[in-house]
């Protein structure tokens, strides 16, 4: 039962985060807001909710492991599985953006989540609060000065905007739908981690750090398919600046949050930095400043080694 728990709950939070995607993303062109502002701000939120919503139910029910695990996982995922089964089907060009503004601002949050969490093994609500500051700072940056043409590209596959009444509906059921299925995903996690006797942090930073970057990874899959650039290096980037920014900053907000399983500390944050940091000298092994199959095997390799001492040790 655990796990069909987990199977429906990752199910409603991918549904319902494309549900309030869709609502959000057509109520924001329906009135006219540039679209600019809606990559950078609607958009951004609306892909990170279901990450959101796990962590504030976790931290709030008394499961801070889960909330951190999530957050780490995914970090890690979007790099290390996303991005590397994307360019190992087709290479991903690399913009000016990548090095002016998205690596730079995924270095200094991963750092400065290091820095707060290392110490003390908490995110208190001054913490986030600094986080999420961050965060805002960079929007107004983005908003003002990046280029139109740098934007997210999820907008364009966006191409009916849909009635007031169909909006309305969309973001409610998107919205009950995150709430119900992230209800789902951390009992049915913390229920299967005490039936096979592994920490909580074990299966958010595998399974359910997997199941919230499944969006992530269709995105990816469907915009090969369709010879699209709907999604990018800057996109996933842009989620990792999110996940810990917002997520994680929102979330000690409301709940400070405890790691009480210190391989998290000890051994997960070291993973995502690492994974994070590399990206960099990655773009440089190709000539032409495009990430091949070659940086998704050296990528997908990182992911297979850091998971194998969860699954069999």
């Amino acid at each position: 039962m655990a796990f069909i728990a987990i199977v429906v709950g990752i199910i409603l939070l991918i549904k319902g985060g494309d549900w309030l995607l869709k609502s959000a993303v057509s109520l924001s062109l329906k009135i006219d807001i540039p679209k600019i502002v809606i990559g950078m701000t609607v958009v951004s939120f609306a892909t990170s909710a279901p990450e959101l919503i796990v962590s504030i139910r976790s931290a709030l029910m008394g499961h801070p492991d889960l909330a951190l695990g999530n957050v780490i996982g995914s970090n890690i995922a979007n790099l290390g599985f996303v991005l590397a089964i994307t360019i190992l089907i087709a290479p991903i060009s690399v913009t000016r953006s990548f090095y002016r503004t998205d690596w730079p601002m995924m270095a200094n949050a991963t750092v400065l989540f290091v820095l707060f969490i290392y110490f003390d093994q908490t995110l208190s609500s001054l913490e986030g609060i600094i986080m999420f500051g961050m965060l805002i700072c960079f929007l107004i940056y983005l908003i003002f000065y990046k280029r139109m043409e740098e934007i997210q590209d999820e907008i364009s596959d966006q191409k009916e905007i849909f009635s007031f009444i169909k909006i309305v509906w969309l973001f409610i059921i998107g919205g009950f739908s995150l709430w119900l299925g992230s209800e789902a995903l951390i009992k049915g996690a913390v229920e299967l981690a005490e039936g096979i006797g592994v920490s909580e942090r074990i299966i958010s930073i595998s399974i359910i750090s997997i199941g919230t970057s499944i969006p992530e990874l269709s995105a990816s899959l469907i915009a090969i398919i369709n010879k699209e650039k709907a999604i990018s290096l800057g996109n996933l980037i842009g989620s990792n600046i999110f996940n810990l920014l917002a997520v994680l900053g929102i979330t000690s907000i409301i709940a400070p949050i405890k790691a009480f399983d210190l391989e998290l500390i000890n051994n997960d944050i070291w993973w995502m930095t690492v994974i994070s940091f590399l990206l960099l000298p990655l773009v440089f092994l190709s000539k032409q400043r495009k990430l091949t199959w070659i940086q998704g095997l050296i990528l997908i390799s990182i992911y297979l080694t850091f998971l194998y001492p969860l699954i069999y040790l």
